[in-house]
């Protein structure tokens, strides 16, 4: 089984969660984030005052998979949210040892 989490533009989220549950993913974690990567935020201006944005509003997408659908939900993640620009996000995979779900006592892929 594996952890994978997708930091993306908020505006993917929809198009992302619809291509996933169409693969077969049947839960996900999303959480409203903000940070920054090599862009380094950026600068606006409002009211003529010019300030610093140093934190970009993102997504972090969270999904557990066994690991026959793993390739699968990468591409999926890939595929749906790139944009081609810069902040497009990264994707970071976790091996798990195990998952249990609290109700039942199922473990493993089972637990999913």
């Amino acid at each position: 089984m594996k952890k994978i989490e997708a930091i993306i533009k908020p505006f993917k989220l929809d198009e992302v969660k619809q291509a996933l549950t169409e693969i077969g993913v049947e839960g996900m974690t999303v959480t409203e984030v903000k940070g920054f990567g090599r862009q380094k935020g950026h600068t606006e201006t409002f009211r003529g005052s010019e300030y610093a944005v140093d934190f970009i509003p993102k997504i972090q997408l969270g999904v557990v998979v066994a690991d026959d659908l793993y390739d699968s939900v990468l591409e999926t993640i890939i595929k749906t949210a790139r944009t081609g620009k810069i902040g497009d996000g990264k994707i970071f995979v976790t091996e798990l040892k195990d998952v249990i779900r609290i109700r039942t006592g199922e473990t493993g892929v089972k637990a999913l």
